[in-house]
């Protein structure tokens, strides 16, 4: 079950009978250059994402599946996409960052401040090395993001916590998108 602390978010999640947590925060990007984006994404979010787990080396090796739903993306919002980080858009590999104990930094912003709903859906999760297909094994997730009313002011939503459910619905699309993958169901522990 997650926990706020102050502005953070924190999710608990088990691998290999050891306890982890991801620790959320999503913050109004005051100083765009700070982040590394231009002007303009000033007063929108910033997610960070850390993650804390005791295991060591390959143990402690994780991804980040992003997905998006956005009211200016292909389907105008029915549906969400995958959200690779745009270095690496063209990889065959359904994760946006990936390593040990990697954090997830993710400020989307938009030149203009048109009527917008953005919403992406965050799962930390693993694949086993010693298996001989490549899996992505789900360990925690949360959803996140931002809307833009018609007088273009930036609402953040808030951080939640995402269930088996909502990781399951995504399965199909993850099939189909990435078909040299296995994505396993959400085992609640």
């Amino acid at each position: 079950m997650a926990e706020r602390q102050g502005e953070a978010v924190i999710i608990p999640f088990l691998r290999d009978d050891m306890q982890g947590a991801v620790t959320v925060t999503l913050e109004r990007v005051d100083d765009p250059a700070a982040v590394g984006k231009h002007p303009s994404a000033a007063g929108f979010p910033c997610c960070t994402a850390v993650v804390d787990y005791p295991g060591k080396g390959y143990r402690a090796l994780f991804g980040w599946v992003q997905l998006v739903r956005s009211t200016d993306n292909s389907s105008a919002g029915a549906v969400f996409d995958m959200d690779p980080f745009y270095l690496f858009e063209d990889a065959p590999s359904p994760y946006a960052f990936f390593g040990i104990n990697p954090t997830l930094f993710d400020a989307p912003s938009r030149a203009e401040r048109a009527a917008l709903n953005w919403t992406a859906h965050s799962y930390l999760a693993w694949t086993p090395m010693d298996d001989t297909e490549r899996r992505v094994v789900p360990l925690a997730g949360f959803s996140w993001g931002f809307d833009i009313d018609s007088a273009s002011r930036i609402t953040l939503q808030e951080v939640q916590a995402l269930t088996a459910v909502d990781w399951d619905a995504h399965l199909p699309y993850l099939g189909s998108s990435y078909p040299g993958w296995a994505f396993d169901k959400w085992q609640s522990k």
